[in-house]
């Protein structure tokens, strides 16, 4: 029996945060249990409620960093239960280059570096002409986006990402960019090996072969098409912290089995 966990409201503690609560209210519907997991209880500071022992517990939520999850994972095995998504399996899908050598022919190529020091040094020795920037999490929404075209503007995005993120998470991937067609991104969640989709559109095949061999319970595989019409790896997440883009909540809701 999966046990749901989501993050309280900052104005109503007691209810499950408004971004989350559509997605509550459906899995309520289908008979499964919501409760709340605070950021106290992820530090290691309260005990987590509520959670029936040997649960299968699946947390929607915030992005959460290593140890983060590790204090989660914690507080779950001390309520007697244990995570549908372990730590390790976590940051299999949650950092970039721990999936990327098991998908490399359906995603762009990438160069990983751990020094922020080597990053214009590594970019000059590539030679790509433009390059895709992100950390092992989340590339910059802002202040000029994440591609790069000369040492200004790779020393312009390792500025902005420390100033919006607080830290460049894990290292630098350096990703050759693809031209892909305007607002054909596409977001797949996978449960148990099974690939689902935000409407009844077919399935890309390689979300299929994403299913088959990354072992992970749950995750996300988001799709894009390029201008000469291949079908692209975007990015993979963890089911937990991947947000509804282009799902309504009932339709997420829907993917688990009805208790």
């Amino acid at each position: 029996m999966y046990h749901f966990i989501m993050p309280p409201d900052s104005i109503e503690p007691r209810q499950v945060d408004a971004l989350f609560r559509p997605q509550a209210d459906h899995l309520r519907q289908r008979r499964y249990d919501v409760s709340l997991v605070s950021a106290a209880v992820i530090r290691g500071e309260a005990e987590l409620r509520g959670i029936p022992k040997e649960a299968t517990v699946v947390y929607r939520g915030w992005m959460l960093k290593a140890h983060e999850y590790q204090g989660l994972n914690s507080a779950v095995r001390r309520a007697g239960a244990d995570l549908l998504t372990d730590p390790e399996t976590y940051l299999l899908t949650h950092h970039l280059p721990n999936w990327y050598a098991t998908l490399t022919e359906f995603t762009a190529e990438t160069v990983v570096i751990e020094e922020a020091d080597e990053l214009l040094t590594t970019l000059r020795r590539l030679g790509w002409g433009s390059y895709f920037l992100k950390d092992f999490v989340k590339s910059l929404k802002v202040a000029g986006g994440s591609i790069v075209r000369s040492d200004a503007d790779a020393s312009r995005w390792l500025a902005k990402m420390i100033e919006y993120r607080d830290e460049v998470e894990g290292g630098i991937c350096i990703r050759r960019v693809e031209s892909f067609v305007p607002e054909s991104e596409r977001r797949y969640f996978v449960l148990n090996g099974v690939p689902h989709t935000p409407d009844e559109s077919p399935i890309p095949k390689a979300v299929h072969v994403a299913a088959e061999r990354i072992a992970s319970h749950f995750f996300t595989v988001d799709i894009a098409m390029t201008v000469d019409n291949r079908c692209r790896i975007v990015e993979l997440g963890d089911g937990q912290v991947s947000d509804l883009v282009g799902w309504s909540p009932e339709r997420f809701a829907g993917i688990w089995p009805h208790e």
